[in-house]
């Protein structure tokens, strides 16, 4: 997504101030844990603030390898440019992030920002973190407050996996009728620039809620433009390979869908007619600068160390 791209990355007060919330509250509620007594029937380890057995059963173990092991895989399968992953490649890279759980990223649904349902004042600011990044591939987490958007964009040339770790949040995705050419599209009538509308098929238009599976989208097909609306808090951490970059012409490009029905192809010449019949699952889409609600920071990774060794 575009959130690892040049221009986006803004230096914005209350979205740091959301994002330290989930990167330092680990350390506030272990303050706090030990300063207050153990409840009924829950005892303490040598006095000293510890973790009650009970409490050590309730706790989600954590997996403090599995990054370390996503990446190592990703560096493997993420051969540089043009590079698609094999089937069974998308398999193993699907299975390792089905598996992973926040903890094994340093997060928690105990954390203040998952647990706050109150809907933020103003335009909520989407925070971003880099795990890893290098030419042939980027690892990232993103934090959405409640009624974030990620308005809807492209990943040009790219594979993508995104794994909902905490949360619920809807997806909309498109992919273009015809991906190698412009034909399927027209000029729309209602502006006198004569802006270009291309055609897209829906792929996705869903509510998800974590824990569930990984989604991969493709350079053509999966859903490659996809916009995300948080229900409630969430966390979700993407592998894009490779990423973006506007030195390699893989800017990201924002836009807007507008109803299949709103514009006649009758003059298009183009032979749309096999897939007129599917209308509904039809839109047109017009390529938009950056919405300027379009609030990003981006904060350092807290979480389970990588070693690129």
């Amino acid at each position: 997504m575009k959130v690892v791209a040049g221009g986006v990355e803004v230096a914005d007060p209350a979205g740091a101030a959301a994002a330290a919330v989930v990167a330092g509250e680990r350390a506030a509620k272990r303050r706090r844990v030990a300063a207050e007594p153990a409840p009924a029937g829950v005892r303490r380890n040598g006095g000293g603030g510890g973790v009650g057995r009970r409490e050590r059963r309730r706790r989600v173990q954590a997996d403090a390898a599995a990054v370390q092991r996503l990446f190592q895989a990703c560096r493997d399968v993420f051969r540089g440019p043009g590079t698609v992953p094999k089937p069974d490649e998308v398999h193993m890279l699907r299975a390792m992030l089905d598996r992973m759980k926040p903890e094994d990223v340093g997060l928690s649904p105990d954390l203040k920002f998952f647990r706050n349902r109150d809907a933020a004042q103003g335009t909520p600011t989407i925070t971003h973190t880099t795990i890893y990044k290098c030419p042939n591939f980027s690892m990232v987490i993103l934090f959405l407050p409640r009624n974030a958007v990620i308005p809807l964009h492209n990943h040009p040339g790219m594979t993508v996996f995104s794994k909902l770790l905490l949360g619920s949040m809807h997806i909309k995705s498109y992919d273009w009728v015809d991906p190698d050419s412009d034909s399927s599209s027209v000029s729309s009538s209602s502006s006198s620039d004569d802006e270009q509308l291309r055609l897209a098929k829906l792929v996705v238009d869903d509510d998800f809620t974590a824990p569930c599976d990984t989604s991969v989208l493709y350079p053509t097909t999966g859903g490659n433009m996809h916009r995300f609306t948080a229900i409630t808090p969430c966390a979700i951490i993407d592998i894009l390979g490779p990423p973006y970059s506007i030195e390699e012409d893989r800017d990201c490009t924002y836009y807007t869908d507008i109803p299949y029905t709103l514009h006649s192809t009758a003059d298009n010449p183009s032979d749309l007619n096999n897939i007129e019949q599917d209308h509904g699952c039809l839109a047109w889409l017009k390529e938009i600068d950056m919405p300027r609600e379009l609030k990003m920071c981006s904060v350092h990774y807290g979480g389970p160390p990588i070693s690129d060794k």
